[in-house]
């Protein structure tokens, strides 16, 4: 870890970055039923697996890893959204989540070249 004021500023403006993305998803989705939080964990593993196969540096991981993709992912709205659904609707939703997380994250490995 880069614990120098470069590093912390690699994450803040990543985490910025993020943060307003992930805004832009849901006001795109229109985002009641949990469906952009769905969209954006999913597409944050994928590119998190093509992250870890080719990041050229380790300050790009900062800024986009633990930056970037740590805001546009949210583990706390997607356990929001869980609890909202109710608990059948809500098992559902955290199943299909994981398993598409888990197969986009796979995905985002082999176009790395890692898998």
């Amino acid at each position: 870890m880069e614990r120098t004021p470069l590093g912390f500023l690699l994450i803040a403006l990543g985490g910025f970055a993020g943060a307003v993305a992930r805004h832009g998803v849901d006001v795109a989705v229109g985002d009641a039923t949990g469906v952009g939080t769905l969209l954006v964990n999913v597409l944050g593993s994928f590119a998190l697996g093509v992250l870890l196969t080719r990041a050229a540096s380790h300050r790009t991981r900062l800024f986009v890893g633990t930056g970037a993709l740590s805001s546009f992912t949210t583990y706390s709205t997607f356990v929001g959204d869980a609890v909202t659904l109710g608990t059948a609707a809500g098992a559902a939703y955290v199943a299909a989540s994981y398993a598409a997380g888990f197969a986009a994250a796979a995905a985002g490995l082999s176009v790395g070249g890692r898998l």
